[in-house]
């Protein structure tokens, strides 16, 4: 029963953290700054609601929980700053859609990283949808795009790759938390930008753009994610998350009219499908593997 309610808890907080990342291209549209500014504000802004969170979760346990991290939360720090910034870099540098059709290549690694490294099986259903989501990256991308488009798609592969190897290293290290990686991550992000950015130079109405940047989709959706992955499986939280895809296109367009091609909404469409039919047959797996038998390995049927 604690499983189950943990798995449900995972499910949400996943889906609650795609809808905080999906706002990654409104708001990189929104904001008329440099990608080194952005990035400063919005890891400084994002660092500190989660070290908010921290400090209010953990009191007088802070300093216990920061030191358990040890070497997998250097990693996870790591590879969460390289994955923001290489993301953000990527939205200014290529089309949202271009760039949300590789990020939903991470289910795919993150299924092989974790199988190759913590010998995580998943079901033919999870596996089904990883490999529906990388097909959807061969389709939609053009190789024959700008110079420009090929930096920004370069960018998005190693924020896939950086991404897919954090999550499967939270999972692996799950009885840890990994909130003081996270948080460290977004503040390192904005002390590597800060040589590079122009902090000051920001009006009021940017200011209060990064501010929601910072902490709506940055933090809250980091947060959101480190927490979850720990209650389920690294694959199926990167499939679950995978639902940011198909809505950061779809802001972006109602907000400013940059129409996505009919591939993405195809795609887009398949990925959504994927992850509910995914969450579906697991919860009917799990129901079918509770329900009590009759002795001789068959269901009781209920009246």
């Amino acid at each position: 029963m604690q499983d189950d309610q943990n798995r449900w808890l995972g499910t949400a907080l996943i889906v609650g953290s795609a809808v905080a990342y999906s706002l990654s291209g409104y708001f990189t549209r929104l904001i008329p700054l440099d990608v080194w500014t952005i990035l400063f504000w919005r890891g400084l802004f994002g660092g500190l609601t989660i070290a908010a969170y921290i400090v209010w979760r953990h009191r007088r346990d802070l300093w216990r929980g920061v030191r358990a991290v040890g070497m997998p939360g250097l990693w996870v720090t790591v590879l969460s700053t390289v994955a923001t910034i290489c993301f953000i870099s990527a939205l200014r540098l290529a089309p949202v859609a271009d760039v949300m059709t590789i990020h939903a290549a991470i289910p795919f690694m993150t299924a092989v990283l974790a199988l190759v490294v913590i010998g995580e099986r998943e079901a033919w259903s999870t596996w089904g949808a990883s490999v529906l989501a990388l097909v959807g990256v061969m389709i939609i991308v053009n190789p024959q795009a700008s110079g420009g488009h090929l930096a920004g798609y370069a960018f998005a592969t190693t924020m896939a790759l950086s991404y897919a190897a954090m999550m499967v290293i939270i999972r692996k290290n799950r009885h840890v938390s990994m909130l003081p990686a996270a948080c460290l991550s977004a503040l390192l992000c904005a002390l590597v930008a800060l040589p590079f950015a122009r902090p000051m130079a920001v009006s009021t109405t940017a200011m209060i753009d990064l501010m929601l940047f910072g902490t709506v989709q940055f933090g809250l959706g980091l947060l959101l994610m480190t927490i979850g992955t720990r209650l389920i499986s690294a694959t199926r939280s990167a499939l679950i998350g995978s639902m940011e895809n198909p809505l950061a296109p779809l802001w972006v367009w109602l907000a400013f009219g940059e129409q996505p091609l009919t591939a993405t909404w195809i795609g887009g469409g398949l990925v959504m499908a994927a992850v509910i039919l995914d969450v579906l047959l697991k919860s009917r797996h799990r129901r079918r593997a509770a329900a009590p038998t009759d002795g001789s390995g068959g269901m009781i049927e209920r009246k």
